[in-house]
């Protein structure tokens, strides 16, 4: 009953869920409860890497829109709150008895590791949960096309991407009573109807290298577990 559908996975979360909606900044309580989620996939025996976003301290795009900063510098920015986020979830894990390092696209040799794909590799065979920081050290580029870059680099049996809900819907579940979930998408289909699951760009990395994605909501207690146990839960991408 607990035999898991996957032996290595990669959770896509964005900044916002580190920080209660309507605020920005890192909250306490959604680090331990996102932080015991991952516990629980860790528990099972399965190597896990995180990618997190930086969009509760700061978004690039945004703030060159709002101030004299230039674009790529914006990004830049965005790509150091990403840093912040990762070593907040590395303490957190750790504080849960997990052993965790962070990897960043950025040289910070005073607070992380240098991303090195062996050395992730072998972190991951440890038992240690890696945090992808600094998307992909380039401006322009999502922290979800750094996430489906990662994902196929070590090599990872599936990318989750954590959202609001529980999945992709055919409307609004919020605003129509009548949405419902659709249990499974093809890549093509995502790609060609523009549906909002992902970055375009990283879905197509995720294609490219066969690696499926699954839509779910983490702010479900055992959700992610129950992604990883193969119980039917979030919307499915993958090949035809």
């Amino acid at each position: 009953m607990n035999t898991p559908r996957y032996r290595r996975v990669l959770l896509k979360i964005s900044g916002e869920g580190l920080c209660t909606p309507g605020t920005t900044g890192i909250d306490g309580g959604q680090l331990r409860r996102i932080a015991a989620e991952i516990k629980l996939v860790v528990d099972l025996g399965v190597q896990v890497c995180v990618v997190v976003g930086g969009g509760n301290i700061v978004r690039g795009s945004a703030i060159a829109k709002q101030t004299p900063i230039e674009e790529a510098t914006g990004h830049y920015m965005g790509m150091l709150a990403t840093v912040i986020n990762a070593l907040a979830v590395q303490d957190t894990l750790e504080s849960l008895g997990v052993p965790t390092r962070v990897q960043s696209a950025l040289a910070i040799e005073s607070v992380c590791e240098k991303f090195i794909r062996r050395r992730a590799i072998r972190h991951l065979e440890k038992g240690r949960v890696v945090i992808f920081a600094a998307g992909t050290g380039n401006p322009f580029v999502t922290t979800d096309t750094g996430a489906a870059l990662r994902a196929a680099e070590i090599h990872a049996d599936v990318l989750l991407k954590a959202t609001k809900v529980d999945g992709v819907y055919t409307a609004d579940p919020v605003t129509d009573a009548s949405a419902r979930r659709i249990e499974r998408l093809n890549f093509n289909e995502v790609i060609d109807q523009r549906l909002r699951v992902m970055d375009l760009s990283a879905v197509d990395l995720c294609q490219r290298n066969a690696v499926p994605i699954v839509v779910l909501d983490l702010n479900r207690p055992g959700n992610m577990r129950g992604v990883v146990l193969g119980e039917g839960i979030g919307t499915v991408i993958g090949a035809d």
